[in-house]
């Protein structure tokens, strides 16, 4: 019997996931583990978010056979192109989803947090399409490395509220988000933007981002006869992205998933956000799984280059598959996530986010055979992260 490695009915996988919130958010929660189901296997939602997914999203998003890559690295080298999405991100596959929920359970006040922004402003657009309340919060550290995308969030109704506790960054904007749902339960729907969080939490952003796993099941039968790769290459922080691209396969032990987690400075440093190499179990944001923290279990403040992907918790999804080894994790440094992106944009003329190129980084770290099909998801594109980009080419040219 093949391991089942999605969620139980109480949101457990393995042992970890499950509801571990205040008292004040149990209806909330309970209200919603109780319809995201029907709602979600209803024909009228899945009709609505598919023509919304197709003629407003731009889906299906491409899978791009990128030749150059391909060639360097001695494989076929997929690329699911998650960037070319309306917003610039898969991000915008869970906020059409979760908007859509909300409006049938009659919320009228959308929350939401946001790291790199573009959760944020994938869940801003929604907002504005369907005529609702928006609130963000953002660690002010990433409003400032962030700022287009702020501008971009208040430029379609949004309400930026900067959070300035803690390191100031997707943790503490979390943080800050949880205490207005406290305060609002009752007209409030959380957008949640990651596979993080009490249940239902994880299994209904894995569930709204698996249209990306199901896209390439078709794509690859049409394009390589069978509807499989050999590996499947995802970055990890919260772990939408990833859940999204493996959603259709995780039970499938033919495919070798490789999940790449922000290294920052390096693993041993301090400086890093490698949940899974350094994380021990814990409770973070409402769900069980693991979690960077000293001795006195206080939650260890992350650090890496990416707005995204600085979290000090793991998706209980992704903690599931590490521990049980069914997932390859490894840890890409800031500098060789860098160095992936600017060779992408060299090879391929495609400039990828900081997340997606914690993903990139982990192919000089794998040995492919030339027959291997290799599937790697571009989450999002790199407009938001020129400014970094270009300090490190001046840094180059400088050093050099």
């Amino acid at each position: 019997m093949k391991t089942k490695f999605q969620a139980d009915e109480n949101g457990y996988y393995g042992e970890f996931g499950g509801a571990y919130i205040p008292e004040i958010l149990h209806r909330c929660v309970k209200e919603l583990q109780d319809n995201y189901l029907k709602v979600l296997e209803s024909e009228e939602f899945k009709q609505e978010f598919a023509s919304l997914l197709r003629d407003y999203a731009g889906r299906p998003s491409p899978l791009y056979l990128a030749k150059r890559m391909s060639e360097k690295y001695g494989c076929k080298l997929y690329l699911k192109r998650e960037d070319l999405n309306h917003t610039g991100a898969h991000k915008i596959n869970n906020a059409i989803g979760q908007v859509l929920l909300a409006r049938r359970m009659g919320k009228k006040r959308i929350i939401a947090e946001t790291g790199a922004g573009q959760h944020g402003v994938a869940t801003a657009t929604v907002c504005a399409l369907m005529n609702m309340e928006c609130v963000v919060y953002m660690g002010k550290t990433d409003v400032e490395r962030q700022r287009v995308n702020v501008e971009k969030m208040r430029m379609l109704g949004a309400t930026v509220v900067p959070v300035t506790s803690g390191n100031m960054t997707l943790k503490d904007a979390t943080n800050e988000a949880i205490r207005d749902w406290c305060r609002h339960p009752a007209d409030t729907f959380y957008v949640i933007g990651s596979t993080v969080g009490p249940h239902p939490y994880p299994d209904m952003v894995a569930r709204l981002q698996s249209v990306i796993s199901a896209e390439i099941k078709s794509q690859l039968a049409e394009k390589e006869g069978r509807d499989y790769p050999d590996y499947l290459i995802a970055c990890v922080g919260g772990g939408s992205n990833a859940a999204g691209t493996i959603y259709h396969y995780v039970n499938d032990e033919r495919i070798r998933i490789v999940l790449a987690e922000a290294g920052g400075k390096g693993v041993e440093t301090g400086m890093t956000a490698a949940t899974i190499q350094l994380g021990k179990m814990g409770i973070i944001h409402g769900a069980k799984t693991y979690v960077i923290q000293n001795e006195d279990g206080q939650i260890e403040e992350p650090y890496s280059i990416s707005a995204g992907l600085d979290y000090p918790g793991i998706g209980p999804m992704h903690a599931n598959l590490a521990a049980q080894r069914r997932a390859t994790v490894l840890a890409i440094n800031d500098d060789e996530a860098i160095e992936a992106a600017f060779e992408l944009t060299r090879l391929e003329g495609i400039i990828p986010a900081l997340e997606s190129a914690h993903a990139l980084g982990a192919l000089k770290k794998l040995r492919f055979r030339p027959e291997d099909v290799v599937v790697l998801t571009v989450s999002g594109r790199g407009d938001k992260d020129i400014e970094t980009y270009l300090r490190y080419a001046s840094e180059l040219i400088h050093n050099n």
